[in-house]
């Protein structure tokens, strides 16, 4: 009934795959944040640098395309080949001196996000084959406290890398983590069969059936659509930043480092204490919460003052991703075992989409709104969409499995 982490750092296969883990994460971190300075500062243009995060999330509108190729190969495979693959990708981004050649980067991070969503697919596959069963809750725990750790450094390490060396240096970086991430899952022991072609051919009958059990649980259904209009106002918030900085606390385009690293203290507490808080409430109440608290994150960051707005980001941090814990533990739980990857990777699709769809959105409001206008409407929208979750179906409902697919027939036992 104790913490477990260290019976799951004593597991070699755990180790090494921690290592890439958090070695591509620290690096994807990093370069996320020095893309939109870097277009910031050889553009001038708030709009052009949101819109790099954008490039970096679209790919996932395209979650479970993508994600099939993670069935039809050997996973470990995958991902070093991937990994290898991302790191000669990056290399462009050494030519790139100014504004004329900014197509480069837009360019790179499209297929850098592509890569993301395959490598996410992969990674969540290969966990089952390569971490001991009784070892998995522990690990999953590890992983998003080492993730919000790398989310925490890497910024503000790449924002000064950034303001030492320019972009090159950062892209550099990211593409010696890349390898280095190869090289941990090459030291990864595990047998992976050849996936079967005939399963490999039926990937879109598959994906329906994920859609539709999803679809048909009236608590899963809530709690994700809660989750995905909580990642648009995320969105939203998130192309504002750059001109939060600029506009409202006259700081120069690095200092969106400083307010990422706050944002990942926030989330790094609410890691530590979710579990806890989810023994105690149901997730309805606990993702409501979480949406109220990120609501008025977003709605302070209008203020021009820079203790109120870092206090802000603390908030976001802290209360975006209680939703998103909540609705994936509920999958995780009430999703029949034979349709669970189905159903997760649907679901990641329908929280993560709305943020890419809302960043291209946001940059493109940035050009016609004031920022404190977008953020204000950003944060009603945050507190209609708690009062929805909260005032949802209430209990614990569970599906009833009878076959190789059962969704849809759930009883509440509490």
């Amino acid at each position: 009934m104790g913490w477990g982490g260290g019976r799951v750092l004593r597991d070699r296969n755990v180790v090494f795959y921690l290592s890439g883990v958090v070695v591509s994460g620290f690096g994807s971190s990093a370069m996320t944040l020095a893309a939109g300075v870097w277009t910031k500062s050889l553009t001038g243009s708030d709009s052009l640098a949101a819109l790099t995060t954008f490039c970096v999330w679209a790919p996932i509108l395209f979650g479970p395309l993508i994600g099939t190729l993670a069935d039809r190969a050997r996973r470990r495979p995958l991902l070093i080949w991937t990994n290898l693959g991302v790191a000669v990708v990056l290399l462009p981004l050494l030519t790139v001196r100014s504004s004329n050649q900014i197509w480069i980067l837009f360019a790179v991070l499209i297929v850098y996000g592509t890569s993301s969503v395959l490598l996410d697919a992969a990674e969540a596959a290969l966990v089952a084959t390569a971490v001991p069963e009784t070892l998995r809750g522990d690990f999953n725990g590890l992983r998003l406290t080492a993730n919000e750790g790398m989310k925490l450094v890497a910024p503000l390490l790449g924002a000064l890398l950034f303001v030492q060396f320019g972009g090159a240096a950062v892209a550099l970086l990211d593409a010696v983590t890349f390898v280095l991430a190869a090289t941990a899952f090459v030291l990864i022991r595990v047998s992976e069969p050849v996936p079967r072609r005939a399963e490999a051919r039926r990937w879109s009958t598959q994906a329906a059936e994920g859609i539709r059990c999803l679809r048909d649980h009236p608590v899963l259904w809530r709690l994700v659509l809660a989750g995905a209009a909580t990642m648009g106002v995320a969105g939203l918030n998130g192309a504002s930043v750059y001109a939060v900085v600029d506009a409202g606390l006259h700081r120069p385009p690095a200092f969106a480092g400083v307010l990422y690293a706050v944002q990942g203290i926030g989330s790094v507490v609410i890691g530590l204490f979710a579990g806890a808080l989810l023994r105690r409430v149901p997730e309805r109440v606990f993702a409501a919460a979480g949406i109220m608290l990120f609501a008025m994150g977003v709605a302070l960051r209008v203020v021009p003052s820079i203790p109120v707005v870092l206090s802000a980001s603390a908030m976001i941090g802290a209360g975006l991703p209680c939703v998103l814990i909540a609705a994936l533990t509920a999958v995780q739980r009430e999703s029949p075992g034979n349709v669970l990857g189905r159903v997760a990777a649907t679901a990641n699709t329908l929280l993560y989409a709305p943020n890419a769809v809302a960043l291209a959105a946001g940059a493109g409001l940035l050009a016609l709104v004031d920022y404190r206008v977008i953020l204000l409407v950003a944060g009603t929208a945050a507190v209609i969409t708690a009062g929805r979750c909260l005032l949802g179906s209430r209990g614990r409902t569970h599906v009833a499995v009878a076959g190789e697919i059962s969704c849809g027939r759930q009883r509440t036992d509490r």
